[in-house]
């Protein structure tokens, strides 16, 4: 039996014979919001593991892979050319992924990946480009801090878990679990602070002894549900030990069925934690109503509660900061109760945030891992970088980098040798060819029990900060080059943003930039963006969001030939720099470069100027497959200024001299800096949540339609808001200034027809830029299809033919659509006739059918995956398909082929269509 070795060859094969151009090939009803999706055109088509099939009588775009894809955090994402596709749905053997085209969004499949956070998931390691490096050194070790929050304290500890009835979350079928386990010290004596826990996307149930996790929910009879909520218990020990409530919830509920969420989960999980602490404080205020694990405990202080995510619970921990001091809109919350505790900070480990949506005025610490194989882009930097100029700067906001550590092994129930369900390194050893940097056994890469000890110290340095309050920590978390001993041997870099920082050079559109080049991160144009695609490597810094190119995330880039080519940083008006003891610059170059010197002045608005002094910035250990360009931050006392007589008031630029050979260089920013951590109030932000609305597009006429937009809180401010064509998926944006009980004026105009075409879908983001917040960042207008798809009939139009001539058959519609309409038939046997066969028909037709010339011949009804398809275009009625055939010099009987037209769920539909070839003369 011949197999087919590409699937999507019948599909182009059957275009290109028919005189329908592959460019314009694709399947069933796809998404009205862009131009049609379409095979890429070249000889080969679709790539190797791609194809377009029939499911559930839908057509999509299918992916499968050589090996299983462990469910994870990161979103598993098409892209196209460049651009989004769409995001896919995983099916059980978690090798296959398909998106309906119905829901494609780009213009083409030239250049099919499949991405996750940036990292190429169909792509072999020895496919990249080969610019890593042959080993890689870890930094130098940083000198001790003052205290080490990773030694654990005097209390002994007490474990134990409750579970309750479960909680219904809006857009959640099946309800989700309560349950948590509960380790607190023993023996402590009055109110004691709380921090909670909340794991990530994880596999959710498994077979004992199975090797297949898989991400169902509920559990399958048989199958148990994995205890991601375990898997920090190291964490809650060290922290009660310190006198810490703590609790790790269970979220597997919420796993199993955020896969087609807009906001991946984000407000469930946020929900799923205020519930979890409304209970805690109805336990505080009545002790002999809790579970026996709560009673246990000392009474919990909700007054000061630290928040732990890990992954896509990081950005559900992120939320429920958020909907605690700005409430979600109520349709879209699973909690309706009163806010009874304070949140002091969040701890956010290798954390997603699909919005791009931080909370600027709750302090928090994000844990970069540097060897993260599923959020491998490090986007959770955007809880440090994305929180500038948007409020009043006082909460800190650090990010650390831990070198060697993958995304799993800070949860022991994602550790292979120490969970009860199947376990791996997220990272993915290549045995063919290691990492230099991430691989087990290189000098950078981290053990599990490393990882986890490191992990805990930080978790415990944040709380020790954000909850006690106590400033002797923060060296370690905000830049200022302390290691915490209780870490080691894992290299932990860290820089921040927030607290007593003051005027800071933010590259923006104001600044005026002179020897280097204000760069975009996000940009498609090489010539604009900070890191182009050569780089070797990503920048957390640069992660993307959604928009192709995006407005106001911008940095400076150096590069030079010869020392001493000065790059000058003018912002729009002088900042003051008074009071500061330090300038503190946060700046990155190439990873694994070392010792590149660059001398620092500043220049006052009358023309002083004063050289600061010099500093030295390594790159971290990198590979391709690495965010390694992370910026480091450097300080430089402000006393030469001081004595030049300054006016420190009055900075108008700031300048950088590099004073090594050659080099190149990135200036994320550059901020007044004095020591001490303040106090944090909130500020009255305004609070945008859009929504999205469903209409028919109806029968006639132009109808406008408004964007559903929420704004609520105090006060007011500004975004920056993104249309998106619905044809070319390119966005538009502006700044907008929004108040609450006044929302942003979106409108959108649907047109309407009698013509079947496919939905259209008009997006809009938002992002927040000053004095707001943002939930809900994604909505729009669905304009839906109502007309209903045409009547396709198929008759011969050259069905008795002499060998040489090619059969035909012709493919019409009862009425034209808006949209192509795609039929697809295969080939069957026709009973007691000899059958045409892979040797009487054109050569190249079978190459672009099969990828082959099967060998020895067979007849066209036994080749598996041989499907005719043919697309009649827009606004046309009827469209051909033929089989050529070939004349040969042997003389043979009359031969047969069988022609059956299939239905949407790949069913036989109407008669076999008999088509015969005569012997030639």
């Amino acid at each position: 039996m011949i197999r087919a070795r590409r699937v999507w060859a019948t599909a182009i094969a059957v275009l290109t014979v028919a005189g329908v151009s592959p460019a314009v090939a694709h399947a069933q009803p796809k998404p009205p919001d862009v131009r049609p999706v379409t095979a890429a055109n070249d000889e080969d088509g679709l790539p190797p593991g791609w194809r377009i099939s029939n499911t559930d009588g839908e057509q999509t775009l299918e992916w499968r892979s050589p090996r299983t894809v462990p469910a994870g955090d990161a979103r598993v994402e098409f892209h196209a050319d460049g651009k989004l596709v769409g995001v896919p749905d995983a099916e059980e053997d978690g090798r296959t992924f398909r998106l309906p085209l119905d829901d494609a969004r780009t213009a083409d499949l030239a250049d099919l990946q499949v991405l996750a956070a940036g990292r190429r998931l169909d792509q072999k390691a020895d496919a990249r480009d080969g610019r890593s490096p042959s080993a890689a050194k870890p930094p130098a070790e940083l000198p001790a801090g003052s205290v080490d929050p990773g030694k654990p304290g005097s209390y002994r500890t007490v474990t134990g878990e409750y579970a309750l009835d479960p909680v219904r979350l809006p857009g959640f079928p099946a309800p989700v679990e309560m349950r948590g386990v509960v380790v607190a010290p023993k023996g402590a004596t009055g109110k004691r602070p709380v921090a909670l826990f909340l794991h990530g996307r994880h596999a959710t149930c498994y077979v004992p002894g199975s090797e297949e996790p898989n991400i169902d929910w509920p559990c399958a009879k048989g199958a148990k549900p994995i205890p991601s909520h375990r898997g920090y218990l190291r964490d809650q020990e060290l922290l009660a030990s310190q006198g810490y409530v703590t609790v790790s919830i269970s979220a597997n509920g919420i796993n199993g069925q955020d896969g087609n969420v807009e906001d991946g989960g984000a407000q469930a999980r946020s929900s799923l934690v205020r519930s979890h602490l409304a209970r805690w404080a109805d336990w505080a205020a009545k002790p002999a109503a809790a579970p026996a694990a709560v009673r246990k405990a000392p009474k919990a202080d909700l007054s000061s509660v630290l928040l732990v995510g890990h992954s896509r619970g990081g950005e559900g921990v992120n939320r429920a900061a958020m909907d605690s001091l700005y409430p979600p809109p109520p349709a879209q919350d699973g909690y309706r109760g009163k806010v009874r505790w304070n949140i002091r900070g969040t701890v956010l480990i290798g954390p997603t945030i699909f919005g791009h949506n931080p909370v600027p005025d709750v302090p928090s610490l994000t844990i970069l891992p540097g060897c993260d194989g599923d959020v491998s882009d490090l986007q959770g930097q955007v809880y440090a970088d994305g929180t500038r100029g948007v409020s009043r700067g006082k909460a800190l906001h650090s990010a650390v980098y831990m070198v060697g550590a993958n995304h799993n092994y800070f949860n022991s129930e994602w550790t292979p040798g120490q969970a009860q369900a199947p376990a791996d390194d997220d990272f993915g050893h290549d045995p063919e060819r290691p990492d230099p940097v991430c691989s087990p056994g290189t000098a950078t890469r981290l053990t599990a029990d490393q990882q986890h000890r490191a992990g805990a110290t930080y978790i415990a340095a944040a709380a020790r900060l954000f909850v006690a309050g106590d400033d002797r920590v923060r060296e370690l978390l905000d830049g200022s080059g302390r290691r915490a001993p209780s870490a080691d041997p894992a290299r932990v870099l860290a820089h921040a943003v927030g607290a007593n920082r003051g005027a800071g050079f933010l590259p923006d559109d104001s600044v005026k930039v002179t020897g280097g080049r204000l760069c975009s991160a996000i940009d498609p144009d090489p010539r604009v963006a900070c890191l182009n695609t050569e780089a070797g490597g990503n920048s957390p810094h640069f992660a993307h969001w959604q928009p192709e190119r995006e407005r106001g995330r911008s940095a400076v880039t150096l590069r030079w030939t010869a020392p001493g080519s000065a790059v000058t940083v003018r912002p729009a008006k002088p900042l003051s720099v008074k009071d500061a003891k330090s300038l503190a610059l946060r700046v990155f170059v190439p990873p694994n470069s070392t010792g590149t010197q660059l001398d620092v002045s500043v220049t006052d608005a009358s023309g002083k100027r004063a050289n600061l002094g010099r500093v030295r910035v390594d790159g971290l250990p990198g590979s391709d497959r690495t965010a390694s360009y992370w910026a480091r931050e450097v300080r430089v006392p402000l006393t030469a200024a001081t004595r030049a007589d300054l006016d420190l008031r009055r900075i108008a630029s700031l300048e950088l001299t590099p004073r090594t050979r050659s080099g190149q260089a990135w200036l994320m920013d550059a901020w007044a800096w004095s020591p001490g951590t303040p106090a944090v109030q909130e500020a009255p932000l305004t609070r945008v949540d859009l929504g999205r609305l469903k209409v028919k597009e109806g029968d006639s006429g132009v109808r406008t339609y408004r964007v559903p937009v929420r704004a609520s809180g105090k006060g007011s401010g500004t975004v920056r808001l993104y249309v998106l064509d619905p044809a070319t998926g390119k966005a538009k944006d502006r700044l907008v200034t929004v108040r609450p009980g006044r929302g942003i004026d979106v409108t959108v105009q649907v047109k309407g027809n009698k013509r079947f075409a496919w939905d259209v879908s008009h997006d809009v983001i938002v992002k927040a830029v000053r004095g707001t917040v943002v939930g809900s960042h994604a909505g729009g207008v669905l304009a839906e299809n109502d007309d209903p798809k045409p009547k396709i009939t198929v008759k011969a139009v050259a069905g008795k033919v002499t060998e040489g001539q090619p059969l035909k058959w012709q493919v019409s519609l009862s009425a034209p659509a808006d949209v192509e309409v795609d039929k697809r038939m295969r080939f069957v046997p026709v009973p007691g006739r000899r059958e045409l066969s892979t040797a009487d028909v054109d050569r190249q037709w079978l190459i672009d059918l099969l990828g082959e010339v099967p060998d020895p011949e067979v007849p066209l009804s036994q080749l598996n995956y041989a499907y005719l398809w043919v697309s009649v275009p827009a606004g046309k009625t009827s469209a051909e398909v033929p089989v050529p055939t070939v004349r040969d010099k042997v003389a043979e009987p009359t031969e047969y082929v069988g022609i059956q037209p299939l239905d949407d769920e790949d069913k036989p539909q109407g008669p076999v269509l008999t088509g015969t070839v005569l012997d030639a003369p």
